[in-house]
């Protein structure tokens, strides 16, 4: 019955997850709750979680051994053998029963060297586990600002458009009039297609970044997903941040494969003394009990035999290492070379985070000062471009002058979107490792 409803709870588990899915249907999704609900339903994560279950599992049974080892024996025989000068057989049935216990009383420290090392093994897996969910999370912010990112593409691009096909009439009217050649009205009719193509472009690309957040999250690709628009601009930060090591100190405290690499330095560490430990005495102590029953013995039934045949046993044995064929001192070598390779693990994992953390400040760095020059270079392009678009409505310059500023326009405009966002994930990448939230 256990076993059923095990079974049924698990074949509930997608539906379940699909209930949440559709919950959502009508509802855009924000930043936040992608992360939540992708952290629920990816597979690393659900892995990591279960290594840290089993990691659970290996504590207790670490702890376990600290307690007595009670057995139990229960043994039924039965023999025959021929009678002396006879062709017949005699039987004997003969039963033993015992209970015995022993518990370690001094193993050179082993036992409680290995339970510090599986609860210093299950922490670290549990750091594992933050780590991979921090992996997940930046993935799909980045995801999630991709989707914003080419949205905004497709707007601007709608908007240019939009703009040209009321230039294309204005020089459809002209030249209906003959104020201006053909060949100028060509120029805009041309710059119409080139604007939609771009469009189709731009609709690809948001096509494609939705599928990513899908994906990543492990929702059924659909059309119904959405997400919810913030106002980025308000979201980019004009404060200067702090340099690289002052983050870089403030990551060490606080980022979980730091903190895995430092016990699994420790647990390297212990696995020394616990290979050490096989260099000393171990003391145990025993006790038992016994009895039996023979048919052999007249006189006695079955309950008052084992009634009588009850020994108890106390006892202690101390056994002294002396010569191992060099396996302790084999395993002591190869568990000192344990630290060494945990000591570079962490050291490659603090230089890793340092590295990180400086190609992040440098991409703030860069990226703000792209987002500046770029918001310089479009005001400058929106300026020229009304400037020209007034003359062009008044039939002072022709169409191929015209264009040549909106083409300058586009390209401002392109820039500094992309200079936009590139400051904001670096901007939130930043804040990640500096322990602040990806939220929007």
């Amino acid at each position: 019955m256990t076993r059923f409803r095990i079974l049924i709870i698990l074949l509930l588990i997608p539906v379940i997850s699909a209930q949440e899915a559709m919950a959502q249907k009508d509802k855009p999704w924000t930043l936040q709750e992608c992360i939540e609900y992708a952290l629920k339903q990816n597979i690393q994560v659900r892995q990591s979680d279960l290594n840290v279950r089993n990691q659970v599992v290996n504590e207790k049974l670490a702890l376990a051994q600290r307690f007595p080892a009670v057995n139990a024996s229960v043994s039924q025989n039965f023999a025959w053998s021929k009678k002396e000068n006879s062709s017949d057989f005699s039987s004997l049935n003969t039963a033993n029963y015992s209970l015995n216990a022993g518990v370690a009383l001094f193993s050179g420290f082993r036992v409680t060297n290995s339970i510090r090392q599986a609860t210093i093994s299950r922490q670290a897996g549990e750091y594992d586990a933050e780590t991979q969910r921090e992996s997940v999370s930046l993935s799909v912010m980045d995801a999630y600002l991709q989707v914003l990112f080419a949205n905004e593409q497709v707007r601007n691009a709608g908007n240019q458009v939009e703009a040209t096909q009321t230039q294309l009439q204005l020089a459809e009217e002209r030249l209906t009039l003959r104020s201006i050649a053909l060949s100028d009205y060509l120029q805009v009719k041309s710059q119409l297609a080139s604007e939609k193509q771009n469009l189709a472009s731009a609709l690809t690309q948001l096509t494609l970044a939705r599928v990513n957040l899908m994906q990543l999250m492990e929702i059924p690709v659909n059309d119904s997903f959405n997400i919810v628009y913030p106002e980025v601009d308000s979201l980019i930060n004009a404060a200067n941040y702090p340099d690289a090591d002052s983050v870089f100190r403030l990551a060490l405290s606080i980022k979980p494969q730091i903190q895995a690499a430092k016990l699994r330095k420790e647990s390297a560490a212990l696995e020394v003394s616990i290979a050490r430990g096989s260099l000393f005495p171990s003391l145990s102590l025993n006790a038992g009990v016994g009895t039996g029953y023979s048919s052999a013995l007249t006189g006695l039934n079955y309950s008052k035999q084992l009634d009588q045949k009850i020994s108890p046993s106390l006892g202690l044995s101390l056994s002294i290492p002396i010569y191992q064929k060099r396996e302790v001192k084999s395993r002591i070598e190869s568990a000192q070379i344990g630290v060494e390779s945990a000591t570079l693990d962490e050291l490659n994992t603090m230089n890793q985070l340092r590295k990180n953390i400086e190609q992040a400040c440098a991409d703030v760095t860069s990226a703000r000062n792209e987002y500046e020059a770029g918001i310089e270079g479009y005001n400058a392009a929106m300026e020229s471009y009304r400037v020209a678009e007034e003359k062009f409505n008044q039939g002072i310059i022709n169409s191929v002058d015209f264009l040549v500023q909106k083409t300058n326009l586009i390209l401002a405009e392109s820039k500094l979107l992309q200079a936009k966002y590139n400051l904001l994930f670096s901007q939130k990448v930043l804040d990640f490792y500096m322990g602040k939230s990806l939220a929007l």
